[in-house]
């Protein structure tokens, strides 16, 4: 577990000041904590601030909106990016999920306002509010092409809903307990979801009807990703032939992120189970990052990369905080995660230094979703955040 860097949520406003002041920690498991500060003491040339950091941390590379700091002690360094933008009108309470659209042209979004929207991603004005679901949405995607999305509800439901003119085309019933996660089988012939009742459930959209249950768990499934396999990988073979209305489950493999600790792999089209990883709390989320490798992150603040082939031990488990795994999403060769104690990060393969979104202040960051080098985030406090990676 390496060190970890902070700043202040606000770093970018208390900097823009002249003689500005934002605290900075260096964080090491089993050593005591290291504070500092940083300071400006004006602009340099080209309008950028000038900014030095207090004993124990060095400040590199500064842009308007980013900032790069090193801790030479701990070997640590980590890029703070400030938000390009900010959409504060689009809910008026917690933003529990958002995706955005193939294109980057539209957001989705869900809330405990109990409302879902459609917005465009570039402003953050509302196009179109869908209405239907009774209680809490608690997830939403886009279809592949953009035009369509998908959610699911407290109230077992799972919907199919035009964004062209917010019509409710398909409602899908047969859980008996909340959707927490769905997926999106190729080009959406197929969906999947997974629910508080221990179930993953595979589902046909034209016929709208269940295709059946892929997995019963016995435990909340939190959350759900489907992939295509490693060829070595042995998936199972179906006990009967397969519906002809599955549409793309073969070599597909569906991991499931379970309450009870559990992280399990189910081969898609054969319901058979591929393998199951006992984690060290609930697992919230899981994603993968290629057809061996994959990511899980726990209750307790642990994201495990497994290999598929293999899971009798994590090839790495990333600690940064104990805060809650909330979200993954694999992003370039590497990946993003968000945790409930307000913490973004970027992990790239490329990069000698961990990318930090900043700006959440210590509010769970429920969900992140990326277009190109755009990435949104969503958060207990009812703000979209837009960050450009442009801006590094």
């Amino acid at each position: 577990m390496a060190a970890t860097l902070r700043i202040q949520s606000d770093w970018n406003q208390a900097l823009r000041r002249d003689e500005g002041e934002a605290w900075l920690s260096c964080r090491s498991p089993g050593k005591p904590t290291l504070y500092g500060s940083l300071t400006r003491r004006g602009l340099s040339t080209g309008g950028i601030p000038d900014i030095v950091a207090s004993e124990g941390f060095v400040v590199g590379k500064i842009t308007k909106r980013s900032i790069l700091i090193s801790c030479p002690h701990e070997n640590v360094s980590t890029k703070f990016l400030a938000p390009y933008t900010t959409f504060c009108r689009i809910h008026q309470k917690s933003i529990t999920c958002l995706d955005i659209s193939n294109g980057g042209g539209l957001g989705v979004s869900t809330s405990t306002d109990g409302t879902m929207k459609i917005w465009q991603a570039a402003n953050g004005e509302i196009r179109r509010l869908l209405e239907g679901h009774v209680y809490d949405v608690n997830c939403c995607r886009f279809f592949p092409s953009g035009l369509v999305v998908l959610s699911g509800g407290m109230d077992a439901q799972l919907k199919i809903w035009s964004a062209e003119d917010a019509s409710c085309v398909v409602t899908f019933k047969g859980h008996k307990g909340g959707i927490l996660d769905t997926a999106i089988v190729d080009r959406g012939r197929n969906v999947l979801s997974c629910s508080r009742d221990g179930t993953a459930r595979l589902w046909d959209c034209g016929k709208s009807a269940c295709l059946g249950v892929v997995a019963d768990c016995g435990s909340p499934v939190n959350g759900i990703a489907v992939g295509t396999a490693d060829n070595s990988l042995n998936l199972g073979i179906p006990e009967k032939a397969p519906s002809e209305r599955e549409i793309g489950t073969e070599g597909k493999i569906l991991l499931l992120a379970r309450e009870d600790k559990k992280l399990q792999g189910v081969g898609l089209q054969s319901r058979q189970p591929v393998f199951l990883f006992a984690g060290s709390d609930a697992f919230n989320c899981c994603t993968f990052l290629s057809s061996a490798y994959i990511l899980a992150g726990t209750q307790d603040g642990n994201i495990y990369q497994l290999d598929v082939r293999n899971t009798n031990a994590p090839i790495q488990v990333i600690h940064r905080s104990g805060a809650p795994v909330l979200s993954l999403l694999p992003y370039r060769d590497g990946f993003i995660a968000s945790q409930g104690d307000g913490t973004c990060f970027v992990v790239q393969q490329d990069l000698d230094y961990v990318l930090d979104l900043t700006e959440a202040d210590c509010d769970p960051v429920y969900k992140v979703a990326s277009w190109e080098k755009q990435i949104y985030t969503c958060c207990r406090d009812g703000i979209v955040r837009k960050y450009q990676l442009f801006d590094l």
